[in-house]
């Protein structure tokens, strides 16, 4: 397991609040690690797995009970949990897939790839030098690919190949719903990519993006639970999702869903988009009862099947939370679910830390505050103009060759949060950072940004944020925060250290 560093670490350190801002974004980011998670969440002992929710619930699955353990799953995270699953399982885990973007291709997001690259076998675990039985197969994000379908093929085999007797493990994490492309027919790659891109450009809620690719998939929405039924189903999730709906994770593939061929079709009406023929007769034909509708919590499938989320923005939050103490400082979670508009969200923190200089409330410096969840930016035009051309959050849409902004932006929610946080501070004793915890954020090509007071010059921060392009002016002034890919996705982790003394 490699923990997460930031390069430059000198440079973007420049005072002891900042190194501590990095030690507890470092720290938060380790403990949503897949490695992790499963080393905290998961046991194997004298033939029973035992698995505990972030909420504390526990279940536990006598192995000797199935003829076989499979696992399949799909998500950034994925590789990591599946092959330290399997160092757990040991020989009682006869073999499977999951679909995981190469860190290699990160950069390439979403390029089509190249079928050959599936790859024939499985990755060795940071846990153990054995090769695991587990296929790591590529996909692309956050644009499906023919190289996604393909893997994807490889773990509907496997769920399919269950039988009654047989325990499937699946593990179900951020980024799951590019990765396990599988569109339902006649819809193409092509027109699913297309449709893709369109929903991801057009300002929809991940709800409603969700709803429209589990309808147009063969394997979301619960698909992948009735494929692999009668086979009892224990899904393993790290959720990316505000609230943590296990609906909405990696759309679902193995929850029940409770959105329609109706509603999906209605986004499409709603956001006065014009989606490829072959989904639109598609989701018509969904809609006129023409084709079969996802399962429900009511369908008797779902029975033999159990979900348990192990890894939120929670796990990152107390990790931070936790680092901060450590180092003498006192912690304060403000929200693990964050939404809206970065710019605007960056005010509120920036006020809150400004309270606690000034009165010591609701947390006496030295302190760090500390939030999760997801933040958007809502695009203009390209040179600032007004305009709403869509949402940019982590996982928009790069050009397909190069991994470059289609529209030569580079930014990202969590850089603009950081931006616009260096404007509004005018005094000295606060340090803000914001990362995405998978290391991508936007199209940035980094993961955040860090800054105080000091940092940014006003108007040219100003600039970059009626552009959209803030990256560039927080490299040049060395806070820009970079850590590659981590391997893991629990949405956003921001803290603020306050040192000003209350007055």
């Amino acid at each position: 397991m490699t923990e997460p560093t930031f390069a430059d670490r000198d440079a973007v350190a420049r005072t002891d609040a900042h190194g501590v801002a990095l030690d507890c974004l470092a720290a938060g980011i380790a403990a949503a690690l897949p490695e992790r998670i499963v080393a905290d969440r998961a046991s194997v002992a004298d033939g029973v797995l035992g698995v505990e929710s972030v909420d504390g619930t526990h279940v536990e699955y006598d192995l000797d009970d199935y003829d076989e353990v499979r696992l399949v799953g799909a998500g950034k995270a994925a590789g990591g949990m599946a092959n330290a699953l399997a160092t757990r399982l040991g020989d009682r885990l006869v073999g499977g897939a999951v679909v995981t973007v190469d860190e290699g291709d990160e950069s390439d997001e979403g390029d089509g790839g190249d079928e050959s690259d599936e790859g024939d076998g499985g990755d060795e675990s940071d846990e153990g030098h054995e090769a695991s039985p587990v296929d790591v197969l590529p996909g692309d994000h956050p644009l499906p690919s023919d190289r996604g379908v393909a893997s994807t093929r490889r773990v509907i085999d496997i769920a399919d190949g269950a039988g009654p007797n047989d325990l499937v493990i699946a593990v179900v994490t951020g980024g799951g719903s590019a990765l396990l492309a599988a569109p339902a027919d006649p819809i193409s790659i092509d027109d699913f990519r297309t449709a893709t891109a369109e929903l991801l450009a057009s300002g929809a809620s991940i709800d409603e993006i969700n709803a429209v690719r589990k309808h147009c998939s063969a394997v979301k929405g619960g698909r992948l639970a009735g494929i692999a039924a009668p086979a009892t189903v224990l899904t393993l999730a790290v959720s990316d999702v505000v609230g943590d709906d296990l609906g909405v994770i990696a759309s679902g593939p193995t929850a029940p869903d409770p959105s329609t061929y109706a509603d999906a079709l209605a986004v499409w009406d709603r956001y006065e988009l014009d989606p490829p023929a072959t989904v639109r007769e598609h989701l018509q034909a969904g809609v006129a009862g023409n084709r079969p509708e996802t399962p429900t919590a009511a369908d008797p499938l779902f029975e033999r099947t159990r979900t348990l989320v192990v890894g939120n923005a929670r796990t990152a939050l107390d990790a931070a939370a936790t680092a901060a103490a450590d180092r003498g400082y006192d912690p304060l979670v403000l929200a693990a679910g964050v939404r809206g508009e970065a710019r605007e969200a960056a005010l509120s923190h920036v006020a809150i830390a400004e309270e606690c200089t000034e009165t010591g409330s609701p947390a006496t410096p030295p302190c760090v505050l500390l939030s999760g969840g997801e933040t958007t930016v809502t695009l203009g035009t390209a040179d600032g103009r007004d305009g709403r051309d869509g949402e940019l959050n982590g996982h928009d849409e790069r050009d397909e060759r190069h991994g470059e902004p289609a529209d030569g932006r580079h930014g990202g929610p969590n850089g603009e949060f950081a931006t616009s946080a260096g404007v509004a501070l005018d005094r000295d004793g606060v340090v803000v950072a914001s990362v995405d915890t998978d290391g991508i954020d936007g199209t940035s090509g980094a993961a955040g940004g860090i800054v105080d007071a000091a940092t940014l010059d006003a108007d040219a921060a100003r600039d970059a944020l009626a552009r959209h392009d803030v990256a560039p002016l927080l490299d040049a002034a060395d806070a820009l925060l970079r850590t590659g890919p981590t391997g893991t996705n629990v949405n956003d982790l921001r803290v603020l250290v306050v040192t000003g003394p209350a007055e």
